[in-house]
């Protein structure tokens, strides 16, 4: 028979090993460096990219699920970091829903990668990793290769440009083919 005392420590190191294994998780779910063999570009210029950018299409999470006419605003902070204003229709809800975040960037000023957070400490990778070179439309990453985004500076894309970023997904090693395109209509 075990006594109360080692069925309390045994409960209780199952808690801590329970524990450690969710902080291994979490951590790993706030990464913020680029997916193995990608980068973002450089050179970047953050006063090039800020503005108003459209989100022409995405892969599907939980944070943007029935999401339709989502945009990001990025405003350059005088303190170097980029106020992130992303703003979207809840099709369910039939609701406009907006976040407000902040991000840094991981390394040279000039390279197109970034942390941003959403809230509190945690922070994810933003990398952008195709970027047209009037600033017109651009791919960006997250952490992993889970994470995708298409955004542009007007609503919609030319075909031959949306086959051009197919194409260029496909060669990145991203799931191109997941991809929700969002319709800009309010």
């Amino acid at each position: 028979m075990i006594s109360p005392i080692a069925l309390s420590l045994i409960s209780m190191r199952k808690l801590w090993a329970v524990g450690a294994v969710y902080l291994v998780a979490l951590l790993s779910a706030c990464s913020t460096a680029p997916p193995e063999g990608l980068q973002g570009v450089k050179p970047f210029d953050a006063q090039r990219y800020q503005g108003t950018w459209y989100e022409i299409a995405r892969l599907d999470h939980s944070f943007e699920r029935n999401m339709m006419d989502v945009s990001a605003r990025y405003t350059v902070q005088a303190d170097g970091s980029v106020q992130v204003v992303n703003r979207g229709f809840n099709t369910v809800k039939n609701e406009w829903k907006e976040a407000v975040g902040k991000a840094l960037f991981t390394g040279d000023t000039d390279r197109g990668s970034l942390k941003v957070s959403f809230f509190g400490p945690f922070y994810g990778g933003y990398h952008v990793v195709a970027l047209d070179t009037d600033y017109r439309w651009s791919m960006v990453v997250g952490p992993d290769r889970n994470y995708l985004w298409i955004l542009a500076r007007d609503k919609q894309l030319d075909p031959a440009l949306k086959a051009q970023l197919l194409r260029q997904a496909q060669v990145f090693r991203l799931p191109a083919e997941q991809l929700i395109w969002v319709t800009h209509t309010r």
